[in-house]
């Protein structure tokens, strides 16, 4: 049977999205030092305590298409600044999220993500078909509760006591979505935040 989810390699101008492997291992960990990533406890970042099962599940979520995981490229330097991945696919419903997304401190309220979004959304819904995309984050993370709403993304509501944490707290999840129908608005929407992101802030260019 042909998988929903199939390798790609995604890129802008400035950024590119390729599949995540084992080889990656060195950068993701290198990545996550630039503002000491791994002290965040609201989000999923690559550490060298958990880096081994961290890819471990993204290859095998890939092999039985719930999920296709990349690293982030800088393209002027051809370094990793970042992950981002497919998540908790459901190809029958043609329903899958985006997750697992950091970057370094370095490139951090920069055009990056919005980038980033742009890409997977688009690749979404207009090759994968998908009828929604699903965006959850920690009910304490704010500034993701934040960007995954300035998206376009509507909240569809809070799992509580959702996981069960590493240090034994229980998380509550926030799910918000977008629908096909909204799609449209959204990447204008988003399109427009990118180019106004570049006229404010031309300098950016200049670490792209």
């Amino acid at each position: 049977m042909k998988k929903w989810l199939e390798e790609v390699v995604l890129e802008t101008q400035h950024i590119k999205l390729i599949p995540i492997n084992e080889n990656h291992k060195a950068d993701l960990l290198n990545a996550s030092t630039d503002g000491n990533l791994s002290e965040l406890w609201v989000t999923s970042v690559p550490t060298i305590n958990n880096i081994d099962k961290y890819l471990a599940k993204a290859i095998e979520d890939y092999k039985q298409d719930k999920g296709l995981a990349f690293v982030v490229i800088n393209k002027k330097s051809n370094s990793v600044i970042g992950t981002t991945r497919y998540t908790n696919a459901t190809p029958e419903h043609r329903r899958l999220e985006i997750g697992y997304t950091c970057y370094s401190k370095s490139f951090q309220k920069t055009h990056v993500n919005s980038e980033c979004k742009l890409l997977l959304l688009t690749h979404a819904f207009e090759i994968l078909k998908a009828i929604a995309v699903e965006f959850r984050t920690n009910w304490y993370n704010f500034p993701s509760r934040n960007a995954i709403a300035r998206l376009g993304a509507k909240q569809d509501g809070v799992l509580r006591n959702h996981q069960i944490m590493p240090d034994g707290s229980l998380r509550d999840t926030v799910v918000f979505s977008i629908l096909e129908s909204e799609w449209n608005t959204c990447k204008n929407a988003l399109m427009y935040k990118i180019e106004q992101i570049h006229k404010k802030y031309p300098a950016i260019k200049d670490n792209l």
